[in-house]
């Protein structure tokens, strides 16, 4: 097969790639006429169930009238109002397009950077918090947590601070990094993703924590990163993670979830301090980003869909109803499995599976393969199992999703 997948070894023994041919609601369909439950929201983009006839039609609308312009020099309404809409919800005044969550992020880390040249003080020390997960271009790299995934590439990247991860067994690391950061002055910021890590493995953190990071940080004079591409869009329980914080970002990362699951699209929301200081005459001052999709109209359409379902009562009674079941579900396996390997958060619910843990465990190709042979889609991180549903599905489909994932452990000849 021609095609090069994402993520994926071709020097190991594995299932060949399902064929799915039509998605609808919470469940894809295959060449050979399976259904699967997707437990994995395509990748965690998909929000409200796949093919929503709102948001497809939104598409068809905008792709008879306008299909592209040339951003840099031309704006278009369905621009302009997403934009609005979504300074509106996020509190930022200034929305810069992009086109997926590596670049929305590799945006907000080249405006921090650039904000402190504009003004004549250049700093050169990044935060970031252990774990963390931010992309795959160079500068989202360089704040990602560094492993397997950034190896080949470690002499290329740029250097970064990293804060501990914020657990309990961390409080006296984390609070003396604290106590640092707020000294710093060479800090440009921190970027981290609010309350939830995602390809950590699942990993919550209190909202409390993010509130104190972001004080160290403006107490040097930083700026502060909220890094939702994954964790906006009802995913941590709120619109946006950071709704749970009380310390508000300087820059904020959308994608995923921003165009329903439809289409790719980034944005970085921008406070006006940090617009001001590329207000000048200078040249040097500029911010020399963008891509040749920026802005594109057939994207922002399906964006605006999405935030127009988000107004109607009844996607938050889904999200509210969802979640309520993943609690109900956490509760009952915490009952059954070992202590700490059950954790819940908003939409979220994560398994660590047994044996050594790690992105590289079997269980990443032996569960997914039991699953599907069950009916469900999931995607596991290595050792570390997660339901997040769309909002398109039932209860019982959660639970079922569970009981399978549960079945899977009490049956698994993975070693431990």
């Amino acid at each position: 097969m021609p095609i090069w997948r994402p993520y994926t070894s071709y020097g190991e023994e594995t299932s060949p790639p399902l064929r799915v041919v039509r998605a609808q609601g919470a469940y894809l369909y295959t060449d050979d006429g399976r259904s699967l439950w997707d437990g994995a929201c395509a990748w965690w983009v998909t929000v409200h169930g796949h093919a929503h006839p709102y948001i497809a039609q939104a598409i068809a609308q905008q792709a008879a009238t306008l299909d592209h312009v040339l951003f840099g020099d031309i704006l278009h309404p369905a621009a302009e109002k997403l934009a609005e809409k979504l300074a509106e919800k996020t509190g930022l005044p200034y929305a810069f397009f992009s086109d997926n969550g590596s670049t929305a992020t590799e945006v907000a880390i080249k405006i921090a950077i650039q904000y402190f040249f504009n003004q004549g003080r250049p700093r050169s020390t990044l935060l970031a918090l252990e774990g963390g997960y931010h992309g795959d271009t160079f500068g989202a790299m360089a704040a990602s947590a560094r492993g397997l995934f950034t190896a080949p590439f470690e002499k290329f990247l740029f250097q970064v601070k990293y804060l501990p991860f914020p657990s309990p067994e961390n409080e006296a690391r984390f609070q003396r990094a604290l106590e640092e950061v707020a000294r710093d002055s060479d800090i440009i910021g921190f970027i981290g993703e609010p309350i939830l890590q995602g390809v950590a493995g699942m990993r919550s953190y209190a909202p409390s924590a993010w509130d104190a990071i972001a004080r160290a940080v403006r107490q040097a004079g930083g700026l502060v990163i909220a890094d939702e591409v994954f964790t906006a869009f009802g995913r941590t329980g709120t619109f946006l993670a950071t709704d749970q914080c009380q310390e508000k970002p300087d820059l904020l990362c959308l994608s995923k979830g921003l165009t329903g699951g439809f289409l790719p699209l980034g944005i970085t929301m921008v406070a006006s301090h940090v617009f001001e200081a590329f207000q000048d005459k200078n040249p040097l001052h500029t911010f020399y980003h963008g891509h040749s999709y920026t802005g594109n109209p057939i994207t922002c359409a399906a964006a605006l869909a999405n935030l127009e379902l988000w107004e109607k009562p009844e996607t938050l009674q889904k999200l509210h109803t969802l979640i309520q079941v993943q609690a109900d579900i956490a509760r009952t396996l915490q009952q059954t499995l070992p202590p700490h390997t059950v954790r819940h958060t908003g939409l979220v619910l994560a398994i660590d599976l047994p044996g050594p843990p790690g992105y590289l465990a079997e269980h990443r190709h032996h569960l997914k393969t039991y699953a599907i042979e069950r009916g469900v889609y999931l995607r596991p991180l290595g050792s570390v199992a997660y339901i997040l549903p769309t909002l398109a599905s039932r209860p019982e489909e959660l639970i079922y999703a569970a009981e399978v994932v549960l079945s899977y452990i009490q049956h698994s000849s993975v070693p431990a």
